[in-house]
């Protein structure tokens, strides 16, 4: 089932009416390239299934061997899911993917599917089973516990969202380059306004590049110290369209829960 929300939560929540999750199947990110194999070992494709096939429905990062960190509105709906680690190219099987079954789901206790700009968009899949070390799959650092990064500092969003709203659907996993935007600006009214919690993370909003539908759950990676982090778990961007200029994606912050997740990994 295709998932563009433009918030079933928007009829109840009048003030971030211009907000859309970033979840739908088999969708990319917008403009971006494509990745180089196994540059993202973490990054996981979590998938659906539908009759005897599976559908791309969001991202996620590989934090522990058997769990995985996504957004809990992937997550909203009772499906049966599986994670797809070590993967690049979704139309192709190249020998590196392990697919491993979810066994439970953990959401954040706060988060509330008719209230996005709430916050608290996080989840922990515990697996059926341990992922393999390879160079294809390895765990995601985090950041330290309340990290803040500055404004500008550059990071990338990967995943496999739309390469333009409503655009094409390329297999291959994208990444793209999305500078942050400190919360005084993102918080603005030029910006996001009361939107955006100190809980999120905002980045891009050049107009070119952004997360699209399909990168939500995926991460926001930013080199710290010479080791890329996941900062930020991708939740929602703009209605008006993924890349709208002044409308940054917005990212879950993953250094605001870091006590939520080892609470629940």
């Amino acid at each position: 089932m295709l998932r563009l929300l433009v918030l079933a939560a928007l009829v109840l929540c009048g003030h971030c009416s211009d907000v859309q999750y970033l979840e739908d199947d088999m969708t990319r990110v917008v403009g971006g390239s494509n990745a180089v194999k196994n540059a993202w070992p973490w990054q996981v494709t979590l998938q659906y299934q539908s009759g005897s096939s599976w559908g791309h429905t969001c991202g996620g990062s590989l934090i522990r061997a058997n769990r995985v960190l996504t957004a809990a509105h992937c997550v909203d709906v009772a499906r049966t899911f599986r994670v797809v680690l070590g993967d690049h190219n979704l139309s192709t099987n190249e020998g590196t993917e392990q697919a491993i079954s979810v066994s439970r789901i953990v959401r954040h206790a706060s988060w509330n599917t008719n209230n996005v700009a709430n916050g608290f968009d996080i989840a922990v899949l515990h697996l059926a089973s341990s992922a393999s070390t390879t160079t294809s799959v390895r765990l995601a650092t985090l950041p330290s516990d309340g990290a803040i990064l500055a404004h500008n500092y550059s990071c990338i969003v990967t995943g496999w969202g739309r390469t333009s709203t409503g655009g094409s659907l390329p297999s291959i996993l994208q990444q793209a380059p999305l500078p942050v935007v400190a919360h005084a600006t993102c918080s603005t009214s030029s910006y996001w306004g009361s939107t955006v919690k100190t809980s999120m993370v905002c980045a891009g909003g050049n107009g070119a590049q952004a997360a699209c539908n399909g990168d939500s759950g995926g991460p926001l990676n930013c080199s710290v110290g010479g080791v890329y982090q996941v900062h930020g778990v991708t939740s929602f961007g703009s209605s008006l369209g993924c890349n709208t200029y002044l409308k940054p994606s917005v990212f879950t912050r993953v250094s605001a829960y870091i006590s939520w997740i080892n609470a629940n990994v």
